[in-house]
């Protein structure tokens, strides 16, 4: 069986890291599972290329004009009759448009996992993504991550025959070698060090972050926070965070190789989403034994119980987040307790192995049912 995995990279974070975590547990005896990207300009960042594992595949390059270029049908086209892919799986709104008429002209099946959608972007970029979610009609399969995007899949007309609900998974086996030693660590004295991995953009809230951090400082001013990651934001959080008395202990360290090593030396886990699928960077956190405190909405609330696995706080109360911050340090056996029933939930529950497994049993079935008819597209 081959498989073509398809994505647009904008940049290393929770999508392209699933691709990787899916890569690396597949059964490489019973699948090729080879991993196109387009190459769209010389900042883009194309770790996830890098860090692909030779043992899955092959890793194909797409050179494009700009961001969103037609032309890459073809050259995907060209890739999966080369390769005999069998099966393209997309990841993205990109991806899902360009995969789509490849598959069709290519007359293979086409899989698209949704990653989760962005709101509060101007609309240019709303277009695209309307247009990803009309071509995920005609795709074979529709595999979302978690419970509220098959529900707002559905909402936006996609059919129950389509849709395979394979709830998200993270790689164990790259996150052993950092699981931390479950204790009491924090003290009033020494403050909680704070961090945050992911994109710096409007959607994840940070300027709530910020603001509740802020509080936390004022209690414990030994407390810090890191933020991990990079995007269109930054130089606003920046200037925000020039602003507040807890300024100073405010890092941002940008992209980082080593994410996993330096989150095994946060004291806490905060994410202040608006909008997430079943978010990896907590499950990567929940894994290596950092207490979580985020915002409830859907998707997270399938990770956290609120007082037994992390802490919640309703979408927007950046006051009550500074509460459940102050909770942690405050508390000292909290902490603990809270990691550890983390820790259980994603070794019973969300690993990427039995994520892998489902995708199997899918590809399979794709390729048992009758084949697809090939598009021929107009002059």
């Amino acid at each position: 069986m081959r498989v073509l995995q398809f994505i647009t990279p904008s940049g290393f974070y929770g999508a392209e890291r699933w691709v990787l975590a899916l890569a690396n547990n597949l059964p490489s005896a019973a699948m090729l599972c080879d991993l196109a990207v387009t190459e769209e300009g010389p900042q883009q960042d194309l770790s996830v290329a890098r860090l692909y594992p030779a043992s899955a595949g092959q890793v194909h390059y797409v050179p494009t004009k700009g961001r969103f270029d037609v032309s890459a049908v073809a050259k995907l086209v060209a890739i999966i009759k080369a390769r005999n892919i069998d099966i393209i799986h997309t990841h993205g709104y990109k991806s899902d448009i360009i995969g789509l008429l490849a598959a069709r002209k290519a007359g293979i099946k086409i899989v698209s996992t949704p990653h989760g959608f962005s709101n509060n972007v101007g609309w240019k970029l709303r277009l695209f993504i309307r247009l990803g979610l009309f071509a995920l009609k005609f795709a074979d399969k529709v595999a979302p991550l978690s419970e509220q995007l098959v529900v707002d899949l559905k909402r936006y007309g996609i059919q129950d025959s389509q849709l395979r609900f394979i709830e998200n998974g993270v790689d164990l086996t790259e996150l052993v070698a950092y699981r931390k030693p479950l204790s009491v660590t924090v003290s009033p004295a020494e403050g909680l060090h704070l961090g945050y991995i992911g994109q710096l953009i409007p959607r994840k809230g940070l300027a709530d972050l910020l603001q509740a951090f802020n509080l936390l400082w004022q209690r414990y001013p030994n407390s810090k926070l890191s933020l991990i990651g990079d995007g269109s934001q930054r130089a606003e959080l920046e200037a925000l965070a020039a602003t507040l008395p807890a300024g100073g202990a405010i890092s941002f360290l940008g992209f980082r190789d080593d994410r996993i090593a330096l989150l095994q030396h946060f004291d806490a886990f905060a994410l202040t989403s608006s909008l997430e699928g079943i978010p990896r960077c907590l499950m990567e956190a929940m894994a290596v034994g950092v207490p979580i405190v985020a915002y409830n909405i859907p998707g997270v609330d399938q990770l956290i119980v609120h007082g037994s696995t992390g802490l919640l706080a309703p979408l927007g109360d950046w006051q009550q987040l500074a509460n459940q911050m102050i909770r942690l340090v405050a508390e000292p056996e909290l902490s603990y307790d809270l990691s550890l029933a983390a820790r259980q939930l994603v070794d019973q529950r969300f690993s990427a192995a039995r994520m892998a497994l489902e995708y199997q049993q899918l590809f399979v079935e794709l390729l048992q049912s009758p084949k697809v008819a090939n598009i021929v597209e107009p002059e």
